[in-house]
């Protein structure tokens, strides 16, 4: 029986489109969990300037500082898929006048985010000049609170992926200054320190602040601070692994992202002196951590966005919090999955 020409046409194209989603599945079954939140962010990365013709903190932040940090550890990653979001971050000098189209806009968090991304790009050695980081660490000098933090229009609320809220923000104002190694930035890093180790931390979110903002620091305000901020962690632990944003709500993968993070910056330091916490105790959260978000990770390489409150849609938080389990996933990747089996 013959078959009419448009309808051979038709079948041809159905059978190739097939085959080519079979060698698609194939290709990101072969990935590494890395790889595929790469792949993931690759896509979703320069869509936002294409789409909006503006830059977001989502997107051109906590996104692309995961694909820089991807870069740096030589997963491929195409030059195309950052070239916008580089030469955005090349000019701190107008990213205030960006026209945002985002659900959420707060000028002092779009700085620390954009800065963020600014430093990866230069570790990842995609921008050399380091004036940038300059006028950078200047904006965000400028808007430092007297008490020593940054406070943002979101600071009411708990934090999250995206509002990061007041701890976090801190934490990455002072990174920033710190990496510019300017005497004049001395004084601002100092009384960001002093806040830190005089915080009260309450929730999950801000104890994995903490703790990032402390880093190595072995002062005696610091080691105090650390201690009652890792006692949250084994308390505020889930049978799954993972973190919620308080000690008893459900688990998140951008709070998860957020503990692993801070932890995974103490291994095989002298910080691990700390008596609630050793070596093989440590080891165990984050893996278990990690664990959890392997587990959440979707077919795509995304997690699904965590919200305050949780359960609501947001892209913005969507492509952050898949941002932040990303760069967590990254930091670990050198612990192998069947360490839990000897650490338990």
């Amino acid at each position: 029986m013959w078959i009419r020409a448009p309808y051979l046409l038709k079948i041809v194209c159905l059978v190739y489109l097939a085959i080519v989603a079979v060698k698609f599945t194939k290709a990101q079954n072969n990935q590494s969990p890395e790889e595929r939140a790469v792949t993931f962010l690759s896509t979703e990365v320069p869509r936002w300037f294409s789409e909006n013709d503006c830059y977001s903190c989502h997107n051109n932040g906590d996104a692309a500082r995961a694909l820089y940090t991807a870069v740096s550890m030589t997963i491929p990653v195409k030059q195309e898929v950052l070239r916008d979001t580089t030469n955005w971050l090349r000019r701190p000098d107008i990213w205030d006048d960006n026209a945002t189209r985002t659900e959420f806009s707060d000028q002092v968090l779009s700085r620390i985010q954009f800065s963020g991304a600014l430093l990866t790009a230069i570790d990842a050695r995609m921008i050399e000049d380091q004036a940038p980081l300059l006028v950078a660490a200047n904006l965000i000098a400028t808007t430092q609170k007297d008490d020593g933090s940054w406070r943002l229009d979101s600071s009411g609320s708990i934090g999250s992926p995206v509002t990061y809220g007041t701890a976090l923000a801190t934490w990455g104002a002072m990174n920033v200054l710190k990496r510019v190694k300017s005497s004049e930035f001395s004084t601002f890093i100092a009384k960001g320190e002093q806040w830190i180790r005089e915080f009260e931390v309450n929730t999950v979110i801000d104890a994995a602040a903490v703790v990032l903002a402390l880093g190595l620091s072995t002062d005696d305000e610091a080691h105090y601070q650390r201690q009652e901020c890792l006692e949250i962690f084994l308390k505020g632990q889930a049978p799954s692994g993972g973190w919620g944003a308080y000690l008893t709500t459900p688990t998140e993968p951008f709070d998860t992202a957020l503990v692993v993070l801070a932890l995974s910056g103490l291994l095989d330091t002298p910080i691990l002196t700390e008596p609630s916490l050793d070596h093989r105790e440590l080891l165990r959260l984050i893996v278990e951590g990690r664990a959890f978000l392997l587990s959440e990770q979707l077919d795509n390489g995304s997690w699904v966005e965590t919200t305050r409150p949780s359960g609501q849609r947001s892209y913005a938080q969507y492509i952050s919090t898949t941002g932040w389990s990303t760069l967590a996933l990254l930091a670990t990747v050198d612990i192998p999955a069947t360490t839990i089996k000897t650490i338990r």
